[in-house]
């Protein structure tokens, strides 16, 4: 990941969700994929230099459990907040917990991963992790197991009216193709590269019983030059991206997967909103990490036992140089749940739910 904390975002986000979630009907289970934004302790299992399970990490969740910021992710406030009600009581445990198993799967399963992408040599410097092609084979593992416990025609009804999360694309430009010194792509070949195999994975493993998806890349560069400023380049390079590959992706997903109904959400917007209008979300800094050890900005090291915590979290945009706080999250979903067309398009997820 990068360092600075203003000056790259997010590749983009998108949502894919079915009209069936959040109905009137409760929801089964959550089965999320994606990146560290999204991991809630899957790294802790592996010999990996991307991991969250120490102090002070968690601190406002109680306890550091692998989640790289200081409360909840995104999808922990969506899936437990939200829709609580209608039977989603608990968090998505890790695919690689020794206690995920038995009942426990039939409510969902967690197998997002610090470090991993769309690409399997994405993050490969980080030694361990799961890249999106793993991410779904443990997924086909956790179908048969539950086929196993409830029987073929009860879990493609249990798929059916569950909840996918996609978070991956981020480390695919950060942690390959903004590393790359040698032979380095073009930015449009690789970009086509990528939705090429994004779209595989897609539709080969949400094409039947999957109905729903959320696909959320991050990412931030140290660039000096820019000081305060966002690096034009690198977010061109992300906005062409949103725009020209994944929003044109939804599309045709819409069109061609039937049964399943796909939203694009730009939380790199949203993001960009928060930090440039801080001061009106009620926060008092939008480029450093609360979470600070080195560096003007905090980034040059990672959240780690020896750092800093600012005084108040709910105040900072960024927990550590590369994800949101908690506050920031709690913003983030209330913004995809309700947003407008600038948010999430065709429709926020409370439309979904109410349709």
């Amino acid at each position: 990941m990068g360092t600075f904390i203003r000056q790259h975002l997010s590749p983009t986000v998108f949502i894919l969700f079915s009209v069936r979630i959040c109905l009137a009907q409760v929801v089964p289970a959550i089965f999320v994929f994606g990146d560290s934004s999204l991991d809630v302790g899957n790294n802790n299992y592996l010999l990996s230099l991307s991991r969250a399970n120490f102090p002070p990490n968690g601190i406002d969740f109680g306890m550091p459990t692998g989640r790289f910021t200081n409360g909840r992710t995104i999808i922990d406030i969506v899936g437990k907040s939200y829709c609580q009600e209608l039977g989603l009581k608990d968090f998505t445990p890790p695919y690689l917990a020794p206690t995920t198993v038995g009942e426990r799967i039939l409510h969902g399963v967690n197998y997002a991963s610090g470090g991993g992408g769309i690409l399997n040599r994405t993050g490969f410097f980080f030694v361990g992790r799961l890249s999106m092609d793993t991410q779904l084979d443990y997924f086909a593992h956790t179908r048969q197991d539950i086929i196993s416990s409830i029987g073929a025609l009860a879990t493609s009804k249990l798929l059916a009216k569950s909840i996918f999360v996609v978070n991956m694309g981020a480390n695919d430009f950060l942690n390959n193709y903004a590393t790359q010194t040698t032979s380095t792509p073009r930015p449009e070949t690789f970009g086509h590269a990528l939705i090429s195999l994004y779209r595989a994975q897609l539709t080969k493993n949400f094409s039947r019983e999957c109905r729903t998806s959320w696909v959320h890349p991050l990412q931030r560069e140290q660039y000096p030059s820019a000081g305060h400023d966002c690096i034009a380049s690198q977010n061109h390079l992300a906005s062409l991206f949103n725009t020209a590959r994944l929003k044109p992706l939804v599309t045709e997903l819409n069109a061609n997967l039937e049964g399943s109904e796909f939203v694009y959400a730009d939380v790199y917007n949203i993001l960009l909103d928060i930090i440039e209008n801080f001061k009106s979300y009620g926060f008092v800094n939008f480029d450093s990490a609360c979470c600070h050890s080195a560096g003007r900005f905090g980034g040059l090291v990672g959240c780690v036992p020896e750092s800093e915590i600012c005084p108040n979290r709910s105040k900072f945009v960024f927990w550590d140089a590369y994800h949101p706080s908690e506050a920031s999250n709690l913003i983030i979903a209330k913004r995809l749940m309700d947003g407008d067309l600038n948010d999430i398009s065709p429709q926020n997820i409370r439309k979904l739910v109410q349709g």
